[in-house]
């Protein structure tokens, strides 16, 4: 089947040459669109893209099932979000009111909550339950322009609950029109059993839960929160040495609270991404120059917990990627609004808006291994793109941070 996305006021983001599978340094600051533009898309793919003028000359008297008129309206590729912890039970705004009375997130977590609340809300649900609702959460983050999503674990800690997370999230893939990716974060937290002893539970990721999980295939990546007061470096390499193992990719939770040494040892690993890096020194950025892997930077997790700021600029500026992805989860950024992160780019990381759209779209596919398929307009990749409602241009979406500009999403394809 043949639709035809016509009159588009401006097609964003556009590839014409050589495909690309990330942007770093200047090239952040490179954005090819398409004035008075159409894209046709075909068998659930980009079949061709151009200016109107061509296809009238081209087309002739030829008729495509299905025509769209996009008069007065932008069409983006769809917004790939790498990190989110979508599948959870419980929303935590118990914990939203003692940050506001001056408790820090550590000190959540050190007396039982944080992470550990959830937890225990997961081993309280069904796997149905929580399908419906990570179901209801992909609906509300695609009608937001998102269409390709990394959903991980860890909010189990015990094997059987982190198992029918990563089941969950496997029947979400299944029954779902998004790209979806999944992360097995058996080493997101210590349960308070084993805090004093934590090198048991990290025993039990490695020795009980990374052979399970490969077993049943449920997983495409490893993750560990290397972090102050969380997994250290000497846990992280061996859970990741494991998950290597296993034929999962390691990606990492680094430097959110502390300089934890985190990056170097997600370099030292090959690790996709490294993600959060609130706490960022000269040694981190050079570290990650040369490397394969992307630098992830959670805008709403700063925000929710007043964070110091990843220096996006200065990672640029240094000749790096950087991706900006949702942090999606209920303690600290219960948000999947993509928009919204696109925003916050611009006005809180100072990038312009063309870096922020590489940022959100290009590099966040590279950050889940599917920048060979999504993140930009390409003839071959997947039709997955947005209209927006009229706006004026493509600073628009950044600058209005308070409305929701997508109009209609296509997937694969097909509108949603």
């Amino acid at each position: 089947m043949q639709t035809l996305i016509k009159n588009i006021k401006e097609l964003v983001q556009v590839e014409t040459g050589r495909q690309k599978l990330r942007a770093q340094g200047k090239e952040m600051a490179q954005m090819e669109t398409v004035k008075d533009a159409y894209l046709l898309v075909e068998d659930g793919k980009i079949k061709a893209f151009g200016p109107m003028s061509e296809w009238k000359a081209k087309s002739g008297e030829r008729r495509v099932e299905k025509e769209v008129d996009a008069t007065g309206r932008l069409v983006f590729p769809t917004f790939c979000d790498s990190h989110t912890h979508l599948v959870y039970a419980n929303s935590r705004e118990h914990e939203f009111v003692d940050k506001i009375r001056g408790l820090s997130y550590e000190e959540i977590a050190k007396r039982g909550g944080g992470i550990l609340n959830s937890a225990k809300a997961t081993a309280a649900a069904s796997e149905q339950e929580l399908y419906d609702m990570g179901r209801q959460r992909l609906e509300e983050a695609m009608r937001l322009g998102t269409g390709a999503i990394e959903i991980k674990s860890g909010y189990g800690l015990t094997t059987e609950s982190e198992l029918k997370l990563l089941r969950v999230i496997r029947r979400l893939k299944e029954n779902s029109p998004l790209t979806i990716k999944s992360n097995f974060l058996g080493a997101h937290g210590i349960p308070m059993e084993y805090r004093g002893h934590q090198e048991d539970y990290v025993d039990l990721v490695i020795n009980e839960m990374i052979p399970r999980v490969a077993d049943e295939g449920l997983a495409d990546f490893i993750d560990v929160f290397c972090d102050q007061g969380f997994f250290t470096v000497d846990d992280t390499a061996r859970i990741l040495e494991a998950g290597i193992k296993h034929g999962m990719r390691p990606k990492i939770h680094a430097n959110e609270m502390a300089v934890s040494g985190g990056v170097q040892v997600g370099v030292k690993y090959n690790a996709i991404s490294v993600d959060h890096l609130e706490q960022m020194g000269d040694a981190e950025i050079e570290c990650l120059k040369g490397t394969d892997t992307m630098p992830t930077i959670l805008p709403g997790c700063a925000f929710f917990l007043n964070l110091p700021l990843s220096p996006a600029r200065r990672m640029v500026e240094a000749g790096l990627p950087v991706a900006m992805a949702s942090d999606y989860n209920p303690g600290t950024s219960p948000s999947c609004n993509m928009q919204l992160i696109l925003s916050m780019a611009c006005i809180r990381y100072r990038l312009t808006p063309e870096e922020a759209l590489n940022a959100t779209t290009l590099n966040t596919a590279y950050a889940m291994d599917v920048s060979h398929e999504l993140g930009t307009i390409a003839v071959g990749k997947k039709a997955n793109f947005y209209i927006t409602k009229p706006i004026a241009s493509y600073e628009y979406m950044p600058y209005s941070y308070g409305e929701n500009k997508v109009e209609r999403v296509f997937l694969n394809g097909v509108e949603m």
